[in-house]
């Protein structure tokens, strides 16, 4: 495994492997690996001869009022999670080599409409343009055939999808399922800041995305009773939601006669933002 923190070692490094024929996958990452970022680099691993991991914790995503000081930094153990999944190169860049023109950069990438304009769209205001502004930044340094994203962040990769199609990025932009415990907690580097206690109840947000999908599958279509119901278990179990949100899968409203949704919720559980999601496909579930 290379480890390679300048822009140009890593352009000379991709170029030596491009002229060896070699496909190329890129994961990108903050770091703070766990098991659902080594399934993603498992996966780029089955579809490429070069895996490609990038490190990075973006500013540019966090707001003001978020936790970029605090995200955790775990250089070390990343490095020893991706030489074990048989990663090819580690990209882990300054701020500097990000962005060589200063921060924050004159230039971002903006997805607009109604694919961005909902959910942590609205939550968290400039959160899509920073990752949509970092991830083509990687895109046009490493130049992947497939980029692997986790659908834990199911509107996240969305975005990153339209943005590839929009600017006609020659990229296969991949999906990972979402890694669970085996109590259903998604997995998720901003888990750990949960105490004891407020782990127990973090099981609420699987619980409660379950109980809309059983809805949906036995045939209920009041979509805001059951985004209600779902809200109510939560503040029962102590969190404060932010939205629970019946979608088609493509984002867009739910309608009454589609084949299959997506439930989505974002919850603060003390001071710690959890969120998850859960696909139903009905023409599955008969």
């Amino acid at each position: 495994m290379q480890l390679i923190h300048e822009v140009t070692a890593l352009r000379a490094a991709i170029a030596q492997r491009r002229a060896q024929g070699q496909r190329i996958a890129l994961v990108p990452t903050m770091g703070n690996l766990h098991a659902g970022h080594a399934s993603l680099v498992a996966q780029a691993r089955d579809s490429a001869d070069c895996v490609v991991v990038s490190i990075f914790v973006n500013p540019l995503q966090f707001g003001p009022n978020e936790d970029f000081d605090r995200y955790p930094r775990t250089f070390d153990a990343d490095c020893e999670v991706l030489r074990e999944q048989g990663a090819t190169l580690v990209f882990a860049p300054s701020l500097e080599q990000m962005y060589p023109n200063g921060y924050p950069p004159s230039t971002t990438v903006q997805v607009d409409g109604t694919l961005v304009e909902q959910l942590d769209g609205l939550s968290r205001p400039g959160h899509f343009r920073g990752v949509a502004t970092v991830v083509n930044i990687l895109f046009n340094l490493v130049q992947p055939d497939l980029a692997i994203f986790g659908e834990k962040d199911y509107q996240q990769l969305a975005v990153i999808r339209r943005m590839a199609a929009d600017l006609g990025l020659p990229i296969e932009v991949s999906g990972a399922p979402t890694v669970r415990e085996a109590d259903g907690l998604a997995r998720s580097s901003r888990n750990q800041y949960l105490s004891a206690e407020q782990r127990a109840r973090s099981i609420g947000i699987f619980a409660s995305l379950q109980h809309v999908a059983s809805g949906l599958r036995s045939g209920r279509r009041d979509f805001s009773a059951l985004e209600r119901e779902a809200a109510e278990m939560l503040v029962e179990r102590g969190f404060q939601p932010d939205y629970v949100a019946i979608r088609a899968p493509d984002l867009a409203p739910p309608t009454v006669d589609a084949d299959g949704y997506v439930v989505l919720i974002a919850a603060l559980l003390g001071s710690t933002r959890l969120i998850d999601n859960l696909t139903v496909n009905l023409h599955l579930a008969t």
